[in-house]
């Protein structure tokens, strides 16, 4: 059976190449919205924290509708951490629309999902996005993309990909580079005209790979997946398997849902090649297949890449714990943290070795800050330690996580970066010159990324570009460079004032302000000095009969710097962590009493 009235694609893209913004012109042209509705920019980025970095995090379904044609699409993130989401995707689609910026041409996130693609056979549609941008270099992108098929060994039939020029801002497409074109008439046609649809067997006992995890409170697990054979049936006995392991289960699918535009319609049966999430099944994994109990036969399914970055997570034990968190204690802790494995099958969480840690591992920094900010928002208040990366055995030999790093930077920069890239033992792989800027591709261990972003930053003004993808594990490196300066730590408990702080910015940067409560052991700025400095921003103006406080001429104080976030994971050291509550982040030592501190330091360095 061939459903000629269906297709189903993914859109793959790097981040910040305009995906989500062309998913919103498919579906405003494809009959999702009426013709007055208003509708807000980036319509699938639902997640609150999507909107505000403007990046996608969770693979999303939608549809529209073209020419009597359902076209199935789901939006994938772009960022390397979220790649785990891509790999699944592909198991569920036909064909993929490959989104190039036209003036950042193929980038990591583009090079790695198309590999995958290539690999499953895909037929591929090249879009290439924003060629209404004045600095669009439409021509030498669509040669790079042909450097990158053939470089990733793509069929001669891949190779001979349609290209579709286009401005997902303005909704419009052409077939020619010349042509601004009207609507996304030549996209839709493109895609119907290209991607293969559908086939399989109704006839056969039903068979579905669970691609993709959804979590409801009502409900529980709700698993996506595209129908490979039968008819799948509400209320119905099925048997669950896997690929890599030989137990099964029975179960029974409860409800069954079709993606309807952005809202799911319930129906009582589903078809071939149809991409449907159902409930009703506990415990259901992604990899694993269901299959009607007279035919139990798994679907190979990638196994999901294994984590390369963990994190302490623990009880708040600072001073001020318990005053902004309104879930605080072990219980509540453990329980999100292994709530969140229902729904991210790319994390990992165990429980550490004293009762309020546990040990969280995920792809990067950005993966496991995405978790920290949702929980902080949902208002939980808790403790983390500082990134270290998941070294492994192989063959005898003690290996590391190695990242492709690609970085775009002014020809003024390059020395700066170079100095650094060879520090924190990179290796240069390929160094491209173009206007007045510089590519560079480095091989580079995930040891020397850590905190290396605010640097990057301002080594380049702010105008560097840096991006990377995991490549693999590679025998341990050299020594990597620490922290460049040292922490100015609060040594009494009280309110930072403005004296205290005049007199303590002239050690260095500070991170608060006056008013801000603080606690003996707090970070309360940095030093460019190596060494950790106790300082008293609670010191206040002596008055005396002599003087008055307010005689002297104003103090001024320097702006305080204050960190994001990500900011606060990159700066700590191994013995700092970062406290998390709704409403702030403090960087605290991890013993907080300064004669003890002192002791382990004294006692560290002996050895």
């Amino acid at each position: 059976m061939i459903r000629n009235d269906l297709r189903n694609i993914a859109i793959i893209a790097h981040v910040d190449h305009g995906k989500t913004t062309l998913v919103d012109a498919m579906l405003k042209q494809g009959g999702v919205f009426r013709d007055n509705q208003v509708v807000e920019d980036c319509v699938m980025d639902s997640n609150p924290l999507e909107r505000e970095r403007g990046i996608t995090i969770l693979a999303k379904n939608t549809s529209c509708t073209y020419k009597g044609v359902k076209i199935n699409i789901v939006d994938t993130p772009g960022h390397a951490d979220f790649s785990g989401e891509v790999e699944r995707v592909l198991k569920m689609i036909n064909g993929v629309v490959l989104l190039v910026d036209a003036y950042e041409g193929p980038m990591p996130q583009t090079r790695f999902v198309l590999q995958k693609a290539l690999e499953m056979n895909h037929k591929i549609v090249i879009c290439i996005n924003k060629i209404d941008k004045p600095d669009a270099r439409v021509a030498e992108v669509v040669d790079e993309i042909y450097e990158l098929l053939i470089d990733l060994n793509a069929s001669d039939e891949q190779l001979d990909s349609p290209i579709v020029y286009c401005s997902g801002r303005a909704g419009t497409a052409s077939l020619t580079e010349t042509d601004p074109g009207k609507d996304l008439a030549p996209l839709f046609d493109t895609i119907l005209s290209h991607i293969d649809p559908p086939e399989g067997d109704e006839t056969e006992p039903l068979q579905v790979l669970v691609s993709c995890i959804d979590y409801n409170d009502y409900v529980g697990r709700i698993a996506i997946g595209r129908i490979e054979r039968g008819v799948m049936k509400a209320n119905s006995e099925v048997t669950v398997c896997n690929y890599h392991t030989p137990e099964i289960y029975k179960s029974k699918i409860t409800n069954i849902y079709q993606f309807s535009g952005l809202n799911k319609r319930s129906v009582e049966t589903a078809m071939v090649g149809d991409i449907v999430s159902f409930s009703g099944i506990e415990n259901v994994t992604i990899g694993e297949t269901i299959c009607a109990p007279e035919k139990v036969e798994p679907i190979p399914f990638v196994k999901i890449s294994e984590p390369t970055l963990q994190m302490l997570f623990s009880v708040n034990d600072s001073p001020f714990a318990g005053r902004e968190g309104k879930f605080v204690t072990s219980r509540h802790l453990r329980a999100r943290l292994y709530k969140e494995l229902l729904r991210d099958v790319s994390l990992r969480v165990e429980d550490g070795a004293r009762a309020d840690t546990f040990v969280v591992s995920g792809r990067g920094e950005i993966h496991l800050s995405i978790l920290i900010e949702n929980m902080r928002r949902e208002g939980y208040e808790f403790q983390v330690s500082t990134p270290k990366v998941i070294n492994k055995v192989i063959d005898g030999v003690l290996q590391e996580p190695v990242e492709r790093l690609f970085v775009d930077v002014p020809d003024t920069a390059v020395g700066t970066v170079m100095e650094n890239m060879g520090k924190r033992q990179g290796e240069l792989v390929t160094m491209t010159p173009f206007n007045s800027r510089i590519k560079m591709e480095f091989l580079l261990p995930e040891r020397g990324l850590l905190g290396y972003r605010s640097d990057f930053l301002t080594e380049t003004r702010g105008e560097g570009i840096m991006n990377s993808i995991f490549e693999g594990y590679q025998p341990m490196k050299g020594v990597m460079p620490r922290r460049q300066y040292g922490a100015l730590v609060a040594f009494e408990t009280g309110e930072a004032c403005t004296y205290g702080l005049y007199n303590a910015q002239g050690r260095g940067v500070l991170f608060v302000t006056p008013g801000t409560e603080v606690y003996s052991g707090m970070v309360v700025g940095y030093s460019p000095k190596q060494e950790d400095i106790a300082v008293n921003v609670c010191k206040k103006k002596h008055v005396t009969n002599m003087r008055a406080a307010g005689s002297d001429e104003a103090l001024r104080l320097e702006t305080p710097r204050i960190f994001s976030l990500e900011e606060c994971i990159e700066f700590l050291e191994p013995d700092e962590m970062l406290e998390v509550t709704p409403k702030s982040l403090r960087i605290r030592k991890t013993i907080l009493d300064h004669e003890l501190r002192m002791r382990a330091v004294m006692k560290e360095r002996r050895g």
